[in-house]
């Protein structure tokens, strides 16, 4: 791990940890956020972790720049990850389907495998959630087996059905409400991804695991699952 520190704004800092995206990242991410948010207290207005960086916004009034970057040594000095203090594990359930998941028969092209052996891989795997971002609740998770890997479509669609499920290169996510997108899509969560009354508003947070489990249609329909065919809503 190499710490820099870099500016953004007079009044933000990014803390750099690592040069490369990496799931044996996460724990060390976790422990400088805990340390960074004990360390700024107060004076902390928002930190954004990301797949490799922490982005610390405090409060110009109470810090200067330069006390700010004294903080932020003295939180990371001696750092070491927590085993203990993960992050929560969630389970989706999925729907993999061409109707609403209309890129498995691209990824089975592509990896050279049947669509059923496509769907067995991208459900067997545990991903780690990386950031938040695009959109509220919309959390990048890997890394997605490179056979899977694919990038995004040439031609982004207009209308991505809320709970689509998806991957582009070796990241997969699941988006939480309806909106333009390119990323291949195999199928469709009923799991309520973005909820105002949650802490965050993000059903998952950075640290978080994550498992796709495949559901027949019936059981994507009980729990409260859309089966609108995607190209239905172009």
């Amino acid at each position: 791990m190499n710490v820099r520190i870099e500016v953004v704004a007079i009044d933000c800092l990014m803390v750099r940890l690592f040069d490369a995206i990496d799931e044996a990242n996460m724990p060390w991410m976790l422990a400088a956020s805990l340390r960074l948010r004990e360390g700024f207290g107060e004076h902390l207005i928002d930190l954004v972790p990301s797949y490799t960086t922490l982005m610390v916004h405090y409060d110009l009034m109470e810090l200067d720049p330069r006390k700010a970057r004294e903080v932020i040594a003295q939180a990371l000095t001696d750092l070491s990850p927590d085993a203990a203090r993960g992050g929560k594990q969630h389970v989706l359930p999925v729907w993999y389907d061409l109707s609403v998941g209309p890129e498995l028969t691209l990824l089975s092209r592509r990896s050279g495998l049947p669509v059923e052996e496509v769907i067995r891989r991208h459900s067997q795997r545990e991903y780690q959630v990386f950031a938040l971002g695009f959109a509220p609740g919309f959390a990048f998770m890997g890394l997605v087996e490179e056979v899977l890997a694919a990038p995004r479509i040439k031609t982004p669609r207009k209308r991505v059905a809320a709970g689509s499920v998806g991957i582009a290169e070796r990241q997969t996510a699941a988006y939480p409400l309806e909106s333009p997108g390119g990323w291949n899509i195999l199928g469709r969560t009923p799991a309520k991804l973005f909820d105002r009354d949650l802490d965050g508003y993000s059903l998952m947070q950075p640290g978080d695991t994550v498992r796709f489990e495949p559901v027949e249609h019936a059981e994507f329909i009980r729990l409260g699952g859309d089966d609108t065919a995607l190209e239905a809503l172009a």
